[in-house]
């Protein structure tokens, strides 16, 4: 009797301790958010700017969760590969080459990045604009600046976008997105609207989240302004010895050092017959599930795509995405 007395009283207890600390959180955070309007403000963000963007905010507490479990760092890459990349979507990705070919086209002609990768970023970032997120941005970036993981990097973001709300650049009832705070067609985090998103339709505004003209062009322009150059982004090569692991990457924040193709080769690196580059090409060897790892030789694109996104996996699924539409 005495033991099945216990029983509720333990539940009730702990379901006391879980909403004790879910307020105790929730308080702490409304105080952080008091301090961060008066930050912002001494930031030259207008106090009208501030009092509205920050007039709904919410923590939201999953968000940590996902920041913690993010797919990039915890699957397989043929699991990661294999998810986002199929026979399905390869054809559907070619009917929208062809569906916005007069603008690709004369995207890629102005900004020199092929359209096979603008549209693979664009099915991988957001299934072709169909997953662009519902998360309130604001929110979003509060809540991961209120968290001590990355909270130097997000409340950067958060400062450089209400200064974007600021000059009108973007509008608070447009600002959906990302559990991470990223917006539109190609998930621009603020500093990526700031320093490369493009009016190309010149409506006088910028909209990276329904105008086609304005993603696609902004996107090009991105990767144009950070080094794009017109090589290939890499392939998965055979190893005929064993190379030590020094000249390995695994970690896309620790990139291994460059070396010629052709010192590679010399090192037991095998590429395809049919495979046409530079062989003075400079590249790095790619492993990025760890040393017992498919191997891939990388250039210089590699490297910009991980600009965008910092996860080997994806770098390399867009870069495969990609290969798949060359023809389109």
């Amino acid at each position: 009797m005495i033991i099945l007395f216990m029983r509720p009283l333990y539940l009730i207890l702990s379901l006391l301790l879980i909403f004790s600390s879910i307020s105790k959180s929730d308080e702490k955070f409304s105080t952080w958010l008091e301090n961060y309007k008066k930050y912002a403000i001494n930031q030259g963000v207008s106090k009208k700017t501030v009092n509205e963007a920050f007039k709904n905010t919410k923590l939201l507490k999953r968000i940590i969760t996902y920041d913690r479990n993010q797919p990039e760092f915890i699957e397989k890459t043929d699991v990661y590969v294999a998810k986002r990349v199929n026979k399905q979507k390869v054809i559907y990705a070619k009917k929208l080459i062809n569906n916005n070919k007069k603008l690709l086209d004369k995207v890629e002609k102005k900004y020199k990045i092929p359209k096979n990768y603008l549209v693979a970023l664009w099915g991988v970032e957001t299934v072709f604009g169909k997953h662009k997120g519902k998360v309130d941005i604001i929110s979003a970036l509060a809540t991961l600046s209120f968290d001590k993981r990355r909270s130097k990097y997000f409340s950067n973001e958060l400062i450089i976008l209400l200064k974007l709300i600021d000059r009108q650049v973007v509008n608070i009832s447009d600002l959906k997105g990302s559990w991470a705070g990223a917006h539109g067609n190609f998930q621009f985090m603020p500093s990526s609207i700031k320093n490369y998103a493009i009016d190309y339709n010149r409506d006088g505004k910028i909209d990276l989240y329904t105008s086609l003209e304005d993603s696609f062009a902004s996107a090009a322009n991105y990767l144009k302004k950070i080094g794009w150059d017109k090589n290939p982004w890499g392939l998965k090569v055979k190893l005929t010895k064993e190379i030590n692991k020094k000249h390995f990457t695994f970690d896309a924040r620790k990139l291994s050092d460059s070396k010629k193709i052709k010192d590679w080769i010399k090192m037991g690196v095998v590429l395809p017959d049919s495979y046409k580059i530079n062989l003075n090409t400079k590249a790095k060897l790619v492993k990025p599930d760890g040393e017992i790892s498919d191997v891939y030789m990388v250039f210089n694109n590699y490297e910009k795509i991980l600009n965008w996104n910092r996860s080997l996996r994806f770098a390399i699924t867009i870069g495969i995405f990609s290969d798949y539409l060359k023809d389109a």
